[in-house]
């Protein structure tokens, strides 16, 4: 079985630059120590390159759909599907998958489709293409439910998945007692809530980009007078540091912001509560779209209402006040995470439902290269 996975855009004059498209890098990265697996994207210049046992291929100049960054085609892409037995496309809104979608089953090949947000002008806005895919996989029940799939048969959950060598325990690395925040920093992650929710004797870390200058102004007028520290420029290691050495994690999601806006999908998923938690740090989290999901209330974690500042606050002091339940929460989180969100896991679940699809015998790959986009048995 030889599979390719097919991702909106992937490079850019700053690297990898998304959430969808670090998701899709990783699950073909640990796919391809299983079976023969490509990454085919696009950006700003042509890339041809081995990461590991994974091909990755990036067409570069492609043709922007109506000019939306997010929807790039290329007749290039083409040849690569004919190479692959199965296709994964990581967007189902947008041309390329459609097109992906139709040559598959033109050819006879198996197509799948995980929409990890966004999307653009396609074909998808005026009919209904989702028959058009073999299956969709999901990265959570919330997604599947909100998505209409909830009764479907060809709708499957596969999450997501966390590199628990990079996020691990670090038993010299102690609680310093601070708060953590990790993620971007726009309304609907309920960042203000958490600033309110902060006791005044409390640290407090909050590490993103800051994408909404208005909302990060009104965080820093928040913060006056409390602990709280705004860092932009966390690396992996500083971040890794971070979620180690926490007194817990927090993802205060909202669907209603402090401004009224609606988001009816605030978070597919929640991967920092994930990383933390695969570091052996409890985490909290709103009971809001996925994240119940991750987090198993009073076991791993705590799970709190939104737009409930005090309520978080009960859970921060609650936190602090036992650090010996604390304790016990991250190493729950640990084990939770290495059972149900490792990448392994993850690629597991993903080649049995692949597998249902196709009579081709699956064949692991031996150890070898295999190039950045096409992949050959």
């Amino acid at each position: 079985m030889r599979v390719l996975h097919i991702v909106p855009a992937l490079f850019g004059s700053g690297g990898v630059f998304g959430g969808a498209e670090r998701y899709a890098l990783e699950l073909a990265r640990n796919m391809a120590e299983a079976v023969p697996t490509s990454l085919l994207a696009f950006g700003d210049d042509d890339v041809e390159e081995t990461s590991g046992a994974l091909r990755v291929r990036v067409i570069g100049r492609p043709l922007y759909v109506r000019g939306q960054k997010a929807n790039p085609i290329s007749g290039r892409m083409l040849s690569e599907i004919l190479e692959a037995d199965v296709v994964h496309c990581h967007q189902q809104h947008i041309v390329a998958s459609s097109v992906a979608a139709t040559m598959c089953r033109l050819t006879g090949r198996k197509v799948f489709v995980s929409d990890l947000g966004g999307g653009g002008w396609d074909i998808s806005s005026y009919i209904k293409t989702d028959k058009w895919y073999h299956s969709h996989l999901h990265i959570s029940q919330y997604s599947r439910e909100v998505s209409g799939h909830g009764d479907q048969p060809w709708a499957h959950v596969i999450y997501g998945g966390v590199d628990l060598v990079k996020f691990s325990r670090d038993d010299t690395r102690h609680n310093n007692g601070r708060v953590l925040f990790v993620g971007r920093l726009l309304p609907h992650k309920g960042i203000d809530d958490l600033v309110k929710a902060v006791p005044d004797d409390m640290d407090l870390d909050i590490a993103g980009r800051p994408l909404d200058p208005h909302y990060l102004e009104d965080l820093r007028t928040l913060a006056r007078g409390k602990r709280v520290v705004f860092h932009h420029d966390y690396d992996d290691s500083a971040l890794v540091d971070a979620y180690r050495q926490a007194l817990c994690v927090v993802l205060p999601s909202v669907y209603r912001s402090c401004y009224g806006e609606e988001s009816r999908i605030p978070e597919l998923l929640g991967q920092t509560l994930l990383e933390a938690m695969a570091c052996a740090t409890p985490a909290i989290c709103t009971n809001v779209a996925s994240m119940p999901e991750i987090i198993e209330h009073n076991v791993s974690g705590l799970v709190v209402p939104p737009n409930d500042p005090n309520a978080l606050r009960q859970a921060l002091l609650w936190l602090r006040s036992h650090p010996e339940q604390a304790r016990s929460m991250g190493d729950a989180a640990r084990l939770r995470v290495e059972a149900k969100f490792s990448w392994p896991v993850v690629v597991h679940r993903c080649l049995d439902i692949y597998k249902r699809f196709t009579t081709r015998t699956l064949v692991s790959a031996q150890p070898r290269e295999i190039a950045f986009l096409k992949t050959k048995e």
